[in-house]
């Protein structure tokens, strides 16, 4: 199927997510959308290696560490840089060890180098937004405090990145802004730089992109409205800040991130239904003084750059310069 191929007109979304709602409001996941790999601490040739902690049992939120083998292989103290990863998945499907987000981290600990941190949180329905929100952020307070060898003989803390795909990079917007006004308790932890790869973000009004990809295969409207119906708090609409970072009065904590020297890239594709949104909220951020860098490229579809080893690159080479920069 071409990626502008219109949908049938009959098309269900829960089909697309490969989900159930279940009558008490939880959904069920056939897990084949996005299927696992397991952490291996054992390093061989081709693999990254990684382990998973548990952060918060109770919530069951955790992290995957990734080490890159330069931090293994060399004599040098040299720290390197802490992305800390949020994945996608319209905040109702996805997880730490879905292949296409593993493959994606391990890769980039390997070309960077550096120290990968994904993050394990909530999904909704079950835990409506801002749950997602909250757990990012405790991560963040856990990075900050733990003994976990991997962090402190490797991670330098003091050159941390958020970086998030889609759904994640919604998630690293709202938690910069907590962030921002957070310094000192955060600290040693020092967030250098924001990362929202192809955000997901949205709004009640449809705007020109979303009109002229309503039916794009890869996602369509009804896809990311179902996802904002289960994700957002009950008895809001598209609207909220959550969805919409151009409605909410965010100017207080963008200032905090001018103040702080904060640098912020965002990227996305003309094929991605809401590629309009990300262009005007980078321009939102400009507005409030905030350096911030924007890679919007043609065609592609929302999600390219994860599966597809040549776009792949190409956004890491980006990336790179952004983060050793």
């Amino acid at each position: 199927m071409s990626h502008n191929s219109a949908l049938p007109a009959t098309f269900d979304p829960y089909e697309y997510l490969q989900i159930v709602l279940n009558p008490d409001g939880t959904i069920t996941r056939k897990h084949n959308l996005l299927s696992g790999a397991a952490a291996t601490s054992d390093p061989s040739h081709h693999t990254i290696p990684s382990k998973d902690i548990s952060i918060n049992q109770s919530n069951n939120v955790g992290v995957r560490i990734y080490l890159p083998r330069q931090a293994l292989d060399s004599s040098s103290t040299v720290k390197l840089p802490l992305i800390v990863y949020y994945h996608g998945g319209g905040f109702i499907i996805g997880n730490v060890a879905a292949s296409v987000f593993h493959n994606f981290c391990s890769n980039m600990a390997l070309e960077f180098p550096a120290v990968v941190l994904s993050v394990k949180y909530r999904l909704a329905p079950e835990h409506r937004l801002p749950a997602a929100y909250d757990d990012a952020m405790e991560a963040l307070h856990w990075i900050k405090a733990t003994q976990e060898v991997w962090l402190k003989k490797y991670a330098d803390l003091s050159s941390c990145f958020l970086m998030g795909t889609s759904a994640g990079g919604n998630i690293v917007y709202h938690v910069g802004l907590r962030a921002a006004s957070q310094i000192d308790e955060l600290f040693p932890l020092k967030v250098k730089g924001l990362i929202l790869h192809q955000p997901f973000i949205g709004g009640v009004k449809r705007t020109e992109s979303e009109l002229r990809l309503m039916n794009n295969p890869v996602f369509p409207a009804c896809v990311s409205d179902l996802m904002w119906d289960l994700s957002l708090p009950h008895g809001v609409d598209r609207d909220h800040e959550y969805c919409n970072p151009t409605v909410g009065d965010e100017s207080k904590a963008l200032d905090q991130i001018r103040v702080q020297e904060w640098k912020v890239v965002i990227t996305g594709w003309n094929g991605d239904p809401m590629i309009d949104r990300q262009i005007e909220l980078v321009k939102m951020i400009e507005q409030k003084g905030v350096k911030v860098k924007s890679h919007f490229c043609d065609r592609g579809y929302h999600g390219i750059d994860i599966v597809d080893a040549t776009k792949m690159k190409d956004l890491q080479i980006i990336l790179k310069n952004f983060v050793l920069s």
